[in-house]
């Protein structure tokens, strides 16, 4: 069956860095756009960013340019998410998602991990 694992969460200081990545399995991940979401308590499910299949464009949302980069291992099936300079509004639960097409909007996903828990402090 399909399955995407977020791991990689944990705690940081803000400035600091993490890396989170994602397996995907039971599905043709060549074939799928992949994405990274975030949810705050409180607060509704946002895109951070997205690589589109076949073009691999990339689109990362305002508040995490030139902090954070997306990438995947296609070999390995795996997506990732380097985040630099981390803030506390980063505080999220993070989650991966995959989509056949080309969209950045959480509720059009085919397929979401389970979400792996970033907590930042100041």
């Amino acid at each position: 069956q399909v399955q995407l694992v977020e791991s990689g969460g944990g705690s940081a200081q803000a400035g600091g860095s993490l890396r989170l990545s994602c397996a995907a399995s039971g599905f043709t991940y060549s074939r799928y756009s992949m994405g990274w979401f975030r949810q705050a308590p409180g607060k509704e499910r946002e895109g951070v960013a997205v690589i589109f299949v076949g073009s691999g464009q990339i689109i990362y949302a305002d508040s995490v340019k030139g902090r954070f980069t997306i990438s995947q291992d296609n070999a390995k099936r795996t997506l990732y998410l380097q985040m630099n300079s981390l803030k506390p509004e980063d505080t999220a639960t993070y989650y991966c998602a995959a989509v056949v097409g080309y969209t950045f909007d959480p509720a059009w996903m085919d397929y979401w991990g389970k979400g792996t828990l970033v907590t930042i402090s100041s």
